[in-house]
């Protein structure tokens, strides 16, 4: 008997497959269940007019997803956070946060849509995948920095590490000093 799959079946076929199968497998399991129906001349037809409508669908939206990629490539989102030592910041820049900063874009999209592939926890640039359809992903370049107050105190720490005395100098004065006044040094 000939059906017409109208889901997606284990070594049969996917949707709207014409395919051969035994008469009882056919009554008894897959047109019960509503996993195929009977491929007579009408529902021959049906599934054909069906399909047709369903490509020009997904093209619609295959259509609307490529145009939201582009908006989203074409924006950089900016965040200012609160940064402590070597530009580590307190807290992390979540998918929640890009997913909030892209809404005051006036792009909606779902957090758990968005793929940061390492943590953001530190100053710099970043790429995250923004997954808008199967086959359709935007990147989206992330910048954070510190605020008014974490670059000024940076600022200060990094004048502070220049003033001091160099690796290597601290060395060449240690290697400079006989053994004996090593040993005396390290009595007292």
């Amino acid at each position: 008997m000939k059906v017409i799959l109208q889901e997606p079946v284990d070594r049969l076929g996917n949707v709207g497959d014409l395919v051969s199968v035994a008469n009882g497998y056919a009554r008894n399991y897959l047109i019960p269940t509503g996993l195929a129906i009977e491929a007579n001349e009408g529902n021959v037809k049906y599934q054909k007019h069906h399909q047709r409508v369903l490509e020009k669908k997904r093209l619609r939206l295959q259509a609307k997803g490529e145009e939201l990629k582009a908006r989203i490539e074409s924006i950089s989102l900016d965040f200012e956070r609160k940064v402590g030592e070597k530009g580590k910041l307190f807290g992390s820049v979540t998918n929640k946060d890009i997913a909030d900063a892209l809404l005051e874009k006036g792009i909606e999209v779902d957090r758990r849509k968005i793929d940061v592939p390492e943590p953001i926890k530190a100053v710099g640039s970043y790429v995250a995948v923004v997954a808008i359809q199967p086959g359709i992903a935007a990147e989206i370049t992330v910048q954070v920095a510190g605020d008014q107050e974490s670059q000024a105190l940076l600022a200060e720490q990094e004048a502070a590490e220049s003033e001091s005395v160099p690796v290597e100098e601290a060395v060449a004065e240690v290697e400079d000093e006989s053994p004996a006044e090593a040993v005396d040094e390290q009595e007292l």
